[in-house]
């Protein structure tokens, strides 16, 4: 914990500021092991960062700068002042001038990160700490940034994916409901005066149209019931292991959504080996971050394995996710003990799958969405002409 202190330097001068220990005795002979003599010391108020979302390309940025910074000899919390003053974010400056005073009071750069799980994933503060103990903390900035930056552009091209179909489809919605709700009562209208019977689709979209009219502040309510009890079933394990199993056999987002997952996999997995974190660590962290449920237990799975001295790639085959070529050169990279290098080329691999499949798969949403416009508003448009035709006839 942290404590606040007030001190005279052997020179007489006063001084104030915090220290980090396990206690209020082990902070006083802290601070007599700097040569200071306390006037007052006391637990110091949690400090809290401005908690706004922090931007991944302010943390990719700052792994860059910082690594930079660190290989050119400058001290760590010298170049944490540097970074806090020219950060852009307010949010981001304060996580910066939190991690500089944490660890000027004698907290490891780690153990200060992982007090902002907002801007450092455990992924990111894992291989931090390995760069501690292995004294490589501006190779590990250097290959987080170059992760990050990876994780960053995958995540692009699976929005820009899903982006088109989803703005088109509302749009599709909003406009149907528009018709609906607006126009079909003014044909509705001029139908009444026709004396008779309307065709059955036509009844239909104007049964519809009616419900939708006398009910609709009713069924907001269940709408918005249902959808909150939605939510709150997908955060529970049970809900989310489903969803997510649901969301990998999907006929076309499914294909783009289980590489996705292969290569995030592979990617971090690789780059945890490579920066000297442990397997089992790297399996447990990577298990975290996986963002999906299935192949979360996969992963959890290939780590009991390796605990009870079988390998990796045996559970991943059990879990029926990750194709053989990506089995076999795992394991192949087992045996041979190049795993990291391994992973990496399946990475790298599967994100030139990825871009194949965000182009195929573009290609083929514009179609479909096309075929389900004009079978949804052709409808419309062909129940309100319906009657019309039928007058034609009956004045015939």
């Amino acid at each position: 914990m942290q404590f606040a202190y007030k001190a005279k330097e052997s020179s007489g001068k006063a001084t104030e500021g915090t220290v980090e220990a396990a206690d209020q005795r082990a902070a006083m002979a802290r601070l007599r092991e700097q040569r200071l003599s306390v006037t007052e010391i006391k637990p110091a108020p949690a400090k809290k960062s401005k908690k706004g979302k922090v931007d991944n390309k302010d943390v990719v940025m700052f792994s860059r700068q910082l690594s930079t910074l660190v290989s050119a000899g400058v001290p760590i919390v010298q170049g944490l002042n540097i970074l806090e003053a020219q950060a852009e974010s307010p949010a981001f400056k304060s996580v910066v001038g939190s991690l500089r005073t944490d660890i000027e009071s004698g907290l490891s750069i780690a153990d200060a990160m992982k007090k902002h799980p907002q801007a450092f994933t455990e992924l990111y503060v894992a291989m931090i700490k390995a760069g501690e103990v292995g004294g490589i903390l501006d190779t590990i900035l250097e290959r987080l940034s170059g992760f990050l930056e990876s994780a960053e552009a995958l995540r692009a091209k699976v929005k820009s994916a899903l982006m088109y179909p989803t703005v088109v489809f509302s749009a599709a919605g909003i406009i149907t409901i528009f018709l609906i709700v607006f126009v079909i009562p003014i044909f509705k209208d001029i139908f009444g005066s026709f004396g008779a019977e309307l065709p059955f689709l036509t009844r239909v979209i104007i049964g519809i149209s009616d419900f939708l009219r006398a009910k609709l502040l009713y069924v907001l309510p269940f709408i918005g019931l249902g959808v909150w009890l939605f939510k709150k079933w997908m955060k529970t394990d049970q809900g989310q292991e489903k969803i997510d199993d649901i969301s990998l056999k999907l006929p076309i987002f499914g294909i783009l959504l289980k590489k996705v997952a292969i290569a995030k996999f592979t990617r971090t997995l690789g780059t945890l080996i490579k920066s000297g974190v442990p397997i089992l660590q790297g399996l447990e962290t990577v298990a975290k971050t996986a963002g999906n449920k299935v192949i979360e237990r996969a992963i959890n799975n290939s780590r009991d394995s390796i605990k009870e001295g079988g390998r990796i790639s045996d559970p991943l085959k059990k879990a029926n996710i990750f194709p053989p070529m990506v089995i076999q050169m795992i394991s192949v990279g087992e045996e041979t003990g190049g795993l990291d290098n391994m992973l990496n080329r399946i990475a790298d691999f599967y994100d030139q799958e990825v871009d194949t499949a965000v182009k195929g798969l573009t290609s083929m949403i514009e179609p479909i969405i096309i075929i389900v416009l004009g079978v949804v508003v052709g409808t419309i448009v062909i129940a309100m002409f319906m009657p019309m035709f039928a007058l034609g006839d009956m004045v015939g």
